[in-house]
């Protein structure tokens, strides 16, 4: 495996990517994908003039084992010890931190039921496509795949940072975004925006061959878990605009109403959602159940699953399930430790952190109760 570190010059609609250096004489690399956030990366490597001149910020990071992922250097830091020599640290996160550079402006607004891959494409273009000015050059849509994508909903958004909002439709709806470079022709390239969901490999189902990672099969060699109810919220009131008794405002949960010691209640300040919405150039005011419904769905992206989080290292080296051939970041797989009577039949891996170093390659896996 070896890392690729590539200039990039953006002029308008198009980028111009020129390979500077391939490294494999690293001390160390993490590569830590992620499912409902942005991945980063770090490079810890000797520092000589060489380096420096090649690890420089806002150059892209790939590797040559892995066309989805390709990371911006963000920050160099050169550390110099007289025992231990000269080194550089570099960090960056994956190309969905370009999302992070813009807000949510003007006001989007949905009033009639529309899949939340169209609502998410549509946000993504009117704030990082169509404007000169705010234009992410080289910025396409790309493909979308899984039913998650296809639920539906009306809602309204304003002001919120872009790559935030699009991870908290990810996590509401199970599915996942990232940016990748697709090479068009010698040196040109596009930045591909596309929407994907996990497959299930868990027990719990028959469809795809099983994941199971467990002390009994030798592939589960720590493992960890916790939970945390206190972060827990079901039951959203949510508050639109207005004054006094006169604020709109509407409750939310999903499925039966919770009750007693199982309510989990939480505020939603909704007062940015306008009553009135722009048609055809024209100001006219939304009907008052539309207008609640766009604050129920609101309500919804602020409700909160207790937090469980279970990390464990696994055979990195393991023959019987292949990281990236057979299982991937976002599918449901099955973790077993059966010292402890512990079965976690459905689980999700939200994250995996490659690591590589004088010891060799290790797999840092986090999942996530589904």
């Amino acid at each position: 495996m070896q890392i690729e570190v590539y200039r990039m010059t953006a002029e308008e609609d198009t980028l111009t990517i020129t390979l500077e250096a391939v490294c494999d004489t690293f001390s160390s690399l993490l590569w830590d994908i992620e499912y409902y956030k942005c991945g980063s990366f770090e490079v810890y490597i000797a520092a000589n003039p060489q380096n420096i001149d090649i690890f420089q910020t806002g150059r892209i990071v790939g590797r040559d084992d892995d066309n989805q992922h390709f990371g911006i250097i963000e920050s160099v830091l050169i550390n110099t010890d007289i025992e231990n020599g000269d080194y550089l640290t570099v960090r960056g996160r994956f190309l969905m931190c370009l999302l992070e550079r813009r807000i949510i402006h003007p006001t989007y607004n949905v009033t009639a039921a529309k899949a939340y891959s169209e609502i998410v494409r549509e946000v993504v273009t009117q704030n990082a496509l169509l404007s000169d000015n705010r234009r992410i050059s080289g910025l396409s849509l790309g493909t979308v795949t899984g039913t998650c994508w296809e639920q539906t909903a009306t809602l309204q958004i304003s002001y919120t940072n872009l790559m935030q909002w699009v991870y908290t439709i990810c996590e509401k709806l199970g599915g996942t975004a990232n940016i990748r470079l697709v090479k068009s022709s010698g040196e040109q390239y596009r930045m591909v925006f596309d929407l994907s969901e996990g497959a299930d490999r868990s027990i719990m189902q028959e469809d795809n061959p099983h994941i199971i990672f467990s002390d009994a099969y030798s592939n589960l060699l720590s493992f960890s878990y916790a939970e945390d109810s206190s972060v827990q919220k079901n039951f959203a009131y949510i508050f639109g605009q207005g004054k006094g008794d006169e604020r709109k405002r509407t409750t939310y949960c999903d499925g039966d109403e919770p009750t007693y010691l199982d309510r989990y209640e939480v505020y939603v300040d909704a007062d940015d959602i306008s009553e009135t919405e722009q048609v055809e150039g024209e100001t006219i005011p939304i009907p008052e159940e539309k207008y609640l419904e766009l604050l129920r769905t609101r309500g919804s992206e602020r409700l909160a699953l207790p937090k469980t989080a279970s990390e464990s290292d696994i055979a990195a080296h393991n023959t019987q399930y292949v990281y990236n051939r057979d299982y991937f970041v976002g599918d449901y797989v099955t973790v077993q430790h059966r010292r402890f009577g512990m079965m976690q039949p459905q689980i999700q891996l939200i994250g995996m952190i490659e690591g590589f170093d004088q010891n060799g390659r290790s797999l840092t896996p986090t999942f996530k109760e589904a």
